[in-house]
């Protein structure tokens, strides 16, 4: 184990050195407190073993400092004089772990050592733990956020992101343009072709949608073949801009559609955009995307709308 030694008294400080080498432990010394806690900075030794009465930092605050760094743990052993049983129980109070008695008894030590060896090796093996356990929470939280199918953010990860969307609109006055898009006669799609073609579909809308994505950007899978994206800081004509790149570029993959007038797959978009000096909710301008992507399937598909109100 790598262990800092602490003591005042050189003659003390030298006699643990050398019972620990013996044991074949990794040591380091300090001449006091305050130097203990600058090495235990940069070491971070599995176990520091300190007198309690020195000057300027004493060993009760220096097992104090050691306790308040929760980034891991480090076994500590206080050092007392023979019969300093209110030392013993000060340091216990402290935070200490353990403690030793001088003059040093080799074998005494040798066991406390096992002891301590046990104890960090246990608290090791929870930290792992608890690493492991962040990571597959983290892992299951992007999976309850997910769409399996496509990939994209799912309503849910919208519904949880909208009150964030909201908040830095009205705190910040971050504006964002909004759409939605979905895959023209997707129904009579699945009916011509299947289901396993149809979930193709979606998948390569999906793809495009993304390759056009800033970084920054949102993109939900919404509802069966409807995909919502959100473009912060984007006026209306970025972000149509955006959305029509997506468009003819689905429409130039030529992908076959027998019951679409064009014979190919095509997509719809209805935009709407929420700016610093609008006083609406996200839901407003959901809404308003909506109803510009029921007038673009209304005009016969294939074509990108923004809301009326926003045309001029």
């Amino acid at each position: 184990m790598r262990i800092l030694v602490v003591d005042d008294e050189s003659t003390s400080r030298l006699v643990t050195l050398m019972a620990l080498r013996n044991l074949g432990h990794e040591t380091h010394t300090a001449r006091d407190g305050a130097d203990a806690w600058e090495q235990f900075q940069s070491l971070r030794p599995e176990v520091v073993i300190s007198d309690w009465i020195m000057p300027g930092l004493t060993g009760q605050e220096l097992c104090r400092n050691i306790r308040a760094d929760v980034t891991r743990y480090t076994y500590f052993m206080m050092v007392t004089r023979r019969g300093a049983r209110e030392q013993m129980l000060e340091g216990m109070a402290a935070g200490a772990d353990d403690y030793l008695v001088k003059p040093l008894d080799p074998d005494d030590l040798e066991g406390r050592l096992i002891a301590a060896d046990r104890v960090t090796s246990l608290h090791r093996r929870l930290a792992t733990q608890q690493i492991e356990l962040e990571g597959l929470n983290d892992e299951l939280t992007a999976i309850a956020r997910s769409d399996p199918l496509t990939g994209l953010r799912n309503r849910r990860a919208f519904g949880e992101d909208l009150d964030v969307l909201e908040t830095r609109a009205l705190r910040y006055g971050h504006g964002y343009c909004m759409a939605l898009l979905d895959v023209d006669h997707f129904k009579s799609y699945n009916d011509t072709y299947g289901h396993q073609a149809g979930d193709q579909v979606l998948r390569t809308v999906a793809a495009q949608i993304r390759a056009e994505a800033r970084e920054g950007d949102a993109i939900y899978r919404y509802g069966g073949d409807e995909v919502l994206c959100i473009f912060p800081e984007q006026s209306l004509s970025t972000g149509t801009a955006a959305v029509e790149r997506v468009r003819m570029t689905v429409e130039r993959l030529a992908v076959p559609h027998s019951r679409n007038p064009l014979g190919v797959l095509t997509l719809s978009a209805g935009l709407a955009m929420l700016d610093a000096s609008q006083a609406r909710s996200a839901g407003d301008v959901l809404k308003e995307a909506d109803d510009a992507l029921y007038r673009a399937k209304k005009l016969g598909g294939n074509r990108v709308e923004t809301t009326l109100s926003q045309l001029a």
